[in-house]
């Protein structure tokens, strides 16, 4: 028996999550007394898992999981959970896991706790402390089941390095035809740029900045800092900037180390989507603004003034490093 996760991949390449997930897996053996196996799909150096604590490794290589399939997916890893008799798995929060999660439970006849955001806090019974309520709280799940899938948090328990000499096998499952029958025929990806969901350092902008033209500011900020950009709803609504930056809780949920908004008022519906960053920066000119409540730093400020002198005087501390 022994703990088994998912480290998912892009293009053959790992990303942190993927890292986090299993060194959140090796706690779980060493908790449980048992072995972590760590399951890869079409992932091209998997020696790297070995620094994280991965005792087995099982590749799994075939052309037609080179585009991510919810249905496929979730049956290579039934089919190595039951190669391995295992009876925890763990997956992360990536868009993907959201998507195969539940499917895997389904096939594994597991508990599912999703948004788990630390190790179990007890084995006997088995419980674990997720995220509830868009992130405002959190409640204490107690698995019942003899089969157990967690769901964990982007960037909740971090990266723990622990060296080992991995058993690095091929796995070759059953794949079943019927999990083809929706396929994609293209994929856009963003290139050049820091994602929000793999971003340590979020910088998002808001309706204060008066306008698309404007947004430069927000840019060198982030490019200095190495951080993905983002906005609040209206800016998306305005057409200010793609959808695809809006976070909040009817857009990407934010879970960086550092979330720097600025000229964002702070609605509810924003808070609740980055409530999960662990550091929250506010620039805003309305000291009654409601993100100060909830900010770790505020600056209360124009925005035009605080943010290129920020932007210079990080610049001006970087080129001394």
């Amino acid at each position: 028996m022994s703990v088994l996760v998912y480290a998912d991949s892009s293009e053959g390449t790992f990303k942190k999550t993927a890292f986090e997930i299993v060194s959140f897996g090796k706690q779980l053996a060493k908790q449980t007394e048992t072995s972590l196996t760590v399951v890869t799909i079409n992932a091209e150096d998997t020696a790297e898992l070995s620094a994280y604590g991965a005792d087995k490794v099982l590749t799994i290589k075939d052309e037609r999981l080179e585009n991510f399939n919810a249905k496929a997916f979730a049956d290579c890893i039934y089919q190595a959970a039951q190669s391995e008799s295992a009876k925890l798995v763990a997956v992360d929060s990536t868009n993907n896991g959201l998507y195969l999660a539940p499917i895997l439970a389904v096939k594994l006849d597991a508990g599912y706790a999703s948004n788990v955001v630390d190790y179990p806090v007890s084995v006997n019974p088995f419980v674990v402390k997720r995220k509830a309520f868009s992130s405002k709280g959190y409640n204490f799940t107690e698995i019942q089941s003899a089969t157990k899938l967690l769901g964990l948090a982007k960037n909740s328990v971090g990266l723990t390095e622990e060296k080992v000499e991995s058993v690095v096998e091929e796995f070759t499952p059953e794949l079943n035809e019927a999990d083809f029958q929706i396929t994609s025929s293209s994929i856009d990806k963003t290139t050049g740029t820091v994602t929000i969901a793999d971003a340590d350092v979020v910088v998002s902008g808001g309706r204060g900045l008066k306008g698309p033209e404007n947004w430069g500011m927000i840019e060198d900020l982030a490019s200095v800092l190495g951080a993905a950009t983002a906005c609040s709803k209206p800016v998306s609504d305005l057409g200010w900037r793609p959808h695809s930056e809006h976070v909040g809780q009817t857009g990407k949920p934010v879970t960086s180390n550092l979330y720097i908004a600025v000229a964002i008022s702070g609605a509810i519906q924003h808070l609740a989507g980055v409530n999960s960053s662990k550091v929250k920066v506010v620039v805003n000119s309305d000291p009654e603004a409601p993100f100060f409540k909830a900010a770790d730093y505020g600056i209360v400020g124009d925005a035009f003034d605080v943010v290129p002198e920020l932007t210079k005087k990080l610049k001006e501390f970087k080129s001394t490093l």
